[in-house]
């Protein structure tokens, strides 16, 4: 049991409260046949996800809709965290929840968990390279019921910036007015636990059997479920 005191949990998603698994599988097979439709939109969001996904894929600037789509899709297989892909992936997900073609999943363990720590005054925060389109009907879309009344805040790449940086846990920390030695991130990669810890916040690892980055060396507090962590404010 790893025993802790913190005023905020910020949650990672892929591999921490979820199966990275199902989100690559799943969800981004429900996603890539619909990104041509999507980027023919005629709409603000898509229409700056449209431009950053020409420049960082180094198409044309006036590439075709076909062709920026099959640019994504290469990314999508390489499993890229591409901040242009991920926005017009929170779009297609969004969409799906709603209309109740996807769900989300998470780990048994982890729902139960984060209605104790709320119910005991904890803040829940989430921060994920996945769009905080997608982030939201995620948790709104759980199997073991609405989650969302539970977090305060979700952050994203756009939001908060990358993952790997520790300035954007200092712009978390900042925008939850938190200070960093008070803040949690709960995480499966060993980069972003070395970039919170840089930023001055607790980290625990999450090395949970059959995810990605199992049997990493994270340099931090390790546990393989959320009912090994034991919190107070």
């Amino acid at each position: 049991m790893t025993s802790l005191s913190a005023d905020v949990v910020v949650l990672d998603i892929e591999g921490t409260t979820s199966e990275a698994g199902f989100i690559l599988g799943d969800l981004y097979d429900y996603a890539r046949p619909r990104l041509d439709e999507v980027l023919g939109r005629d709409d603000d969001t898509v229409r700056t996800a449209r431009a950053a996904a020409i420049a960082e894929t180094g198409l044309d600037a006036d590439a075709t809709d076909v062709e920026v789509a099959e640019a994504l899709r290469g990314l999508m297989a390489s499993d890229v965290k591409s901040t242009p892909l991920k926005s017009l992936q929170g779009i297609i997900w969004a969409e799906g929840f709603a209309a109740g073609e996807i769900h989300s999943q998470f780990f048994e363990d982890v729902p139960p968990r984060l209605r104790a720590w709320h119910e005991s005054g904890i803040r829940l925060a989430v921060y994920s390279s996945g769009s905080i389109a997608s982030q939201v009907p995620w948790f709104r879309h759980a199997p073991q019921g609405d989650l969302t009344p539970l977090i305060e805040d979700f952050f994203d790449t756009i939001s908060a910036g990358p993952k790997k940086e520790a300035a954007s846990y200092e712009r978390i920390s900042a925008a939850l007015g938190v200070a960093p030695e008070r803040a949690l991130f709960l995480t499966d990669h060993p980069d972003e636990v070395t970039a919170a810890r840089a930023a001055g916040w607790q980290v625990v690892a999450l090395d949970r059997a059959g995810e990605p980055w199992a049997g990493s060396e994270f340099g931090t507090e390790t546990v393989a479920s959320f009912d090994e962590i034991e919190l107070t404010r």
